[in-house]
């Protein structure tokens, strides 16, 4: 036990650092990464490439590709239900795990006639062997359930059945719409039968900590994790942040200077560095959460300045050029702006290699 109240300097160097964002690491591999991080989240298919490029020293897209074409990493609906780019053991062990959150958003849907076991069984029996795409599972599963929305029963098979998309998508540069698996067909192996939910909140604690039960909850979707922690004890060593909120982390863990001097970062878009917190003030004011959140479940990419949220940024392509376009939120410095456009220059010449003209260009301060 500790009484250290920690500010939001402090959150912000420890999340940074743990999220390979202080320092890029030379030494792990993209597939170490995306363990470490508990997965990416995956809802727009190329955001963990950039999120990886961001984290670690030399990644090349290839990495993410091969390891996506090899089974070694999935897509899959996991943590709030949302799509994860995960590694394919923690797919089998995460899975079981979420699954009690994503069944209410099942029964919260209410399918008229549709019981959950028989719509999880037909769909697996749909599947087979196969992959198929959600008009394809739509023509098998509507004639079954002829009132129900045919659109709304693939929905319900994605939240109950553990189904994969499987490649090209996922895949750099590549397009087309998802196409489903079930993960043990597509990897070969069952699910795990007794996964660990200590172990899961203590490696979200050691990438995103130290952080509140509310913090766990909402980046997995669970609830009534309060006992987990409890059960934990010794293993976690606690403090308090500046509105008496208690904080986990890991006993052994680690808390960087919060001067720490932080460099110039792109966030990818839908980047589980600002989803994963109940309170965000770590990393992004209230006051900026709309221009980034926006409507329709949508999270822009981000830059960092000082290790806080400061703006956001998205390319544009048209005829041979690619623009990375800044849309800052304060005004930035000289020494800020001028390591942004080299840290941005330096992106666009690995999502855009073979742009003829590559530029990054800063819009006025977003009112």
């Amino acid at each position: 036990m500790t009484n250290d109240v920690l500010g939001p300097r402090a959150l912000n160097r420890a999340l940074l650092e743990r999220q390979l964002l202080l320092d890029r690491s030379g030494s792990l591999t993209a597939l170490e990464v995306i363990e470490r991080l508990v997965g990416m989240q995956s809802q727009a298919p190329n955001a963990p490439y950039i999120g990886l490029w961001t984290r670690l020293d030399g990644f090349a897209f290839e990495e993410l590709a091969r390891l996506t074409r090899e089974r070694e990493v999935v897509r899959m609906v996991l943590m709030r239900g949302t799509v994860h780019l995960v590694s394919a053991a923690d797919a089998l062990r995460l899975r079981p795990l979420i699954q009690p959150m994503l069944d209410r958003h099942f029964f919260a849907r209410r399918l008229p006639g549709v019981a959950r076991d028989e719509l999880v069984a037909a769909g697996r029996k749909s599947l087979g062997p196969r992959a198929l795409s959600p008009a394809e599972l739509r023509a098998e599963l509507g004639p079954r359930w002829p009132d129900a929305d045919p659109g709304a029963l693939v929905d319900a098979v994605r939240l109950c059945a553990p189904l994969v998309q499987v490649p090209p998508r996922g895949l750099w540069g590549k397009s087309g719409g998802p196409r489903y698996a079930t993960v043990e067909d597509w990897l070969g192996r069952p699910m795990e039968t007794e996964p660990s939910l200590d172990e899961v909140v203590l490696r979200y604690l050691t990438a995103f900590g130290p952080a509140t039960v509310a913090d766990i909850q909402k980046w997995c979707g669970l609830t009534g994790l309060r006992e987990v922690v409890e059960r934990l004890g010794p293993a976690l060593r606690r403090y308090r942040d500046e509105s008496g909120r208690e904080l986990y982390d890991p006993a052994g863990a680690s808390l960087p200077d919060p001067g720490t001097p932080v460099p110039a970062r792109f966030v990818a878009e839908f980047d589980n560095l600002l989803l994963s917190h109940a309170d965000r003030a770590r990393i992004l004011a209230d006051e900026y959460r709309r221009p980034v959140m926006g409507d329709n479940g949508i999270v822009r990419g981000t830059i960092l300045v000082d290790g806080f949220v400061a703006g956001i940024w998205k390319i544009e392509r048209a005829r041979g050029v690619a623009a990375l376009r800044v849309t800052p939120f304060v005004r930035l410095g000289a020494a800020d702006r001028e390591a942004l456009e080299a840290e941005g220059a330096r992106l666009l010449a690995v999502t855009d290699a073979v742009a003829e003209e590559r530029d990054v260009r800063f819009e006025p301060v977003a009112g």
